[in-house]
């Protein structure tokens, strides 16, 4: 049986981005739909657009922390105070694994922004020595806190 990290990389490896994998692979226990997430989650892989703000791999597993947590209409602001304590310690499990939150930083200052930086990504095998490690990590870490 394939875990949810399993899942998350092999998504990852089709070619969706971090924040997408991660997402994706708890589809199931979220009853969310697959095409859903992936589209809703889009704009956050490499930090959010290209931006190289919070590994896009964390900002899924947040969106999936709020989806089993996160506060509806008309719900007290208890859940709200939950939802934000188990997005504190999915992020500071993943710091303390992977060193740092920032995508920039976690690929060392590579700018993917530019040409010249997503060849340098690609040279530098980060996708492979950095990103996969991410969505992995973030999967493991998501499973525990869900």
């Amino acid at each position: 049986m394939q875990t949810k990290s399993d899942i998350a990389v092999l998504k990852f490896e089709e070619g969706y981005n971090c924040a997408q994998a991660v997402l994706y692979s708890f589809c199931d226990v979220l009853c969310l739909e697959k095409d859903a997430a992936l589209m809703m989650a889009t704009g956050f892989g490499a930090g959010m657009g290209r931006k190289q703000e919070v590994c896009g791999a964390l900002s899924g597993g947040i969106i999936a922390i709020g989806k089993r947590y996160g506060r509806s209409e008309g719900q007290d602001k208890t859940k709200t105070e939950e939802t934000y304590g188990k997005v504190r310690e999915f992020i500071s499990r993943f710091e303390s694994k992977n060193g740092s939150r920032l995508c920039r930083e976690l690929l060392n200052g590579c700018d993917l922004d530019t040409a010249e930086g997503r060849r340098l990504y690609r040279d530098n095998g980060l996708f492979d020595k950095t990103c996969k490690n991410c969505v992995r990590t973030a999967a493991e870490i998501l499973e525990a806190i869900l």
